[in-house]
């Protein structure tokens, strides 16, 4: 049987997984009667929620007698890592392009991740069906890009397919009207080359991707590269450090992909993508090879992060009240429990005991785990994110620095390009991609990011387009200033009231509704002044026998902020916390007498007078 394995990468939002839909459905992978759900890939419930793929998945169909193996692979920055191992196991990628975005960062990342390691890429200029599309200045852009990544002679003259993943059709040329996605299939059968094919040498297979079951335990994704496994055949675990000695394990179920299903199987051969399990703390990188054999791949290196935050055991006035799980011990077990599937991610114990650091690519990345841990009802406190620096070659301070793409309307231009400056944000190109907008390119530090999609957000209505990417690690900025704005904190606890929130919304913007339930320490608003103000939101109208004209008014009070996990993340301070629990996100500070505030406060004011006499 006839394999090709090919990878979809893209910039986020680009139609990849909804491409591997029509594909799915095209290759009869489904039967006639079958219901199956868009985006298909996207089966975490937060994928099908924000409309991002999250984790590389693998597929198969059949297409005139050759499988091809395809791996649905994130477009989101925070999940490049999985992109860059997911590449060592095909031997050919789609690179899906916007054809009216063209490409963005992400897509010159992956690029230059399938470039590096020979992949001859197949371009898919998608979307042509949206209005605004010009796929030939796209295939342009493209061609430019490809040559400022130096690519080889042989990926230089890769196909070109121009689809619409939404309708399922595609065309090889755009003066041809498109028909169904046969174009692409046969351009792959015919563009990727087969795999390896060595089935009688001794085994050896590479680590691409972990899964993990909680009846099997680990289990280890990625091409066989030589020879066959059986069910039961003992392998050698070959660490990446060649010094260390390595493990044996015995291979105790054998899986393939077929169609949406993991289908169990006896044995496979060199070529084939698929899940070893029983292999004890099997990790991304290790090689699986024949303990007679035991010749070692070259290792994936799993990225490091650039972000942490502190997780905190609940201590608010209202803990226990909304979540299940809420001790130490719990939050403790499940942040661990994590690093079985999420390789990116580290946790560190801290010298308290009811906090630990945990560290990751990026916000985005730290706030998935978030939003999965309230799901399954557990309630904790979460600090700022704060960037993880390195040592310089000659000791100096280095800071993680990110790519920032912005697409922004004309008349905006000139109050992003002040605060981005603020943020300490080197310009690298400007340039009109049509539409009437203005695409500008960053490096700017990742600190500069904090906060700032909300005010990009503000600033441009709402019509801006925001993208960003971790670039290198380069000097360290200097100091940037914080919020602009102080927050407006409970000075009572009790339940809020519309007559309290009346008095307050003419100088700030609230977080909470009448009804709310809040204590002392709370957050409930952002004041209109840069100091942080102290309120009742519980004052209730005192009742008198006088009436006068306005008595009686009607009260009309704005919607209130509603705060998601980015943005509260972005948003606050080093003196603030956000409380996560399965029904509510709250924002507090971390001293809730207001009394201990100012004693603090009146603390540091004599420290730094104190440096500057």
């Amino acid at each position: 049987m006839e394999i090709r394995n090919v990878a979809i990468i893209a910039h986020v939002d680009h139609g990849k997984t909804t491409l591997v839909d029509q594909m799915l459905r095209q290759a009869g992978a489904f039967r006639e009667n079958q219901q199956v759900a868009e985006r298909v890939m996207d089966s975490n419930p937060l994928e099908r929620e924000r409309g991002i793929t999250i984790l590389a998945k693998n597929t198969s169909v059949r297409w005139k007698g050759v499988k091809v193996n395809i791996v649905d692979t994130p477009g989101h920055a925070d999940f490049g890592g999985e992109v860059e191992r997911i590449l060592r196991m095909v031997d050919g990628v789609l690179l899906v392009v916007d054809a009216f975005d063209g490409p963005m960062p992400q897509t010159r990342f992956v690029l230059r991740k399938a470039l590096a390691l020979g992949r001859r890429p197949i371009v898919v200029i998608n979307k042509i069906d949206r209005p605004g599309a010009d796929p030939l200045r796209v295939h342009d852009e493209v061609l430019d890009l490809l040559i400022e990544l130096e690519a080889g002679e042989h990926q230089l003259d890769a196909p070109f397919v121009y689809a619409s993943g939404r309708d399922g059709t595609s065309t090889l040329d755009m003066d041809i009207p498109p028909g169904d996605l046969t174009a692409l299939f046969e351009t792959v059968v015919a563009s990727v080359p087969a795999p390896p094919s060595d089935a009688a040498g001794p085994f050896q297979m590479l680590v691409s991707t972990i899964d993990y079951s909680p009846y099997l335990g680990r289990l280890a994704i990625g091409r066989i590269e030589r020879g066959t496994v059986h069910v039961g055949d003992q392998v050698a675990l070959l660490p990446m450090d060649a010094e260390a000695k390595p493990a044996m394990a015995r291979v105790t179920r054998l899986y393939a992909f077929e169609a949406l299903d993991r289908t169990e199987i006896e044995s496979a051969s060199a070529g084939e993508i698929v899940a070893l399990a029983g292999l004890e703390g099997v990790e991304i990188g290790l090689t699986l090879a024949d303990p007679d054999h035991p010749d070692r791949l070259e290792g994936i290196a799993v990225e490091e992060p650039t972000i942490s935050v502190d997780f905190l055991v609940n201590n608010s006035p209202f803990a226990g009240k909304e979540g299940r799980y809420v001790t130490s011990r719990q939050i403790r077990d499940r942040l661990y429990k994590e690093l079985e599937r999420n390789v990116a991610l580290r946790v560190d114990d801290t010298d308290s005991t009811d906090t630990w650091t945990v560290s990751g690519r990026g916000e985005l990345h730290l706030t998935i785990l978030m939003e999965t841990m309230r799901r399954e009802g557990f309630e904790f406190q979460v600090s700022r994110p704060r960037v993880i620096t390195r040592a310089g070659p000659d000791g100096e301070r280095l800071e993680p620095y990110e790519e920032l793409s912005i697409d922004v309307p004309d008349e905006f231009l000139g109050v992003v390009i002040e605060n981005l400056g603020r943020r300490k944000g080197t310009m690298v190109e400007m340039k009109h991609p049509g539409q009437g907008l203005v695409r500008l390119l960053y490096r700017i530090p990742a600190r500069g990011l904090f906060g700032f999609r909300s005010e990009f957000l503000t600033e441009t209505r709402g019509t801006g387009i925001i993208h960003h990417r971790f670039l290198e690690y380069g000097e360290w900025a200097g100091h940037l200033e914080g919020r602009g704005r102080g927050v407006l904190v409970s000075m009572e606890g009790g339940t809020i009231v519309a007559f309290a929130l009346n008095n307050l919304q003419d100088r700030s913007v609230l977080f909470v509704a009448p009804g709310d339930a809040v204590y002392e320490g709370m957050i409930v608003g952002e004041n209109a002044r840069p100091a942080d103000m102290d309120v009742n939101p519980t004052k209730e109208k005192k009742l008198t026998n006088m009436r006068s004209k306005s008595a009686d008014e009607h009260i009309m009070l704005e919607p209130p902020r509603v705060l998601t996990l980015e943005g509260a993340l972005e948003y606050i301070e080093p003196d603030e916390l956000i409380e996560v629990t399965p029904a509510s996100i709250r924002l507090r500070k971390r001293l809730l007498s207001g009394s201990d505030r100012k004693r603090v406060s009146r603390g540091l004011k004599r420290e730094r007078e104190a440096e500057a006499s």
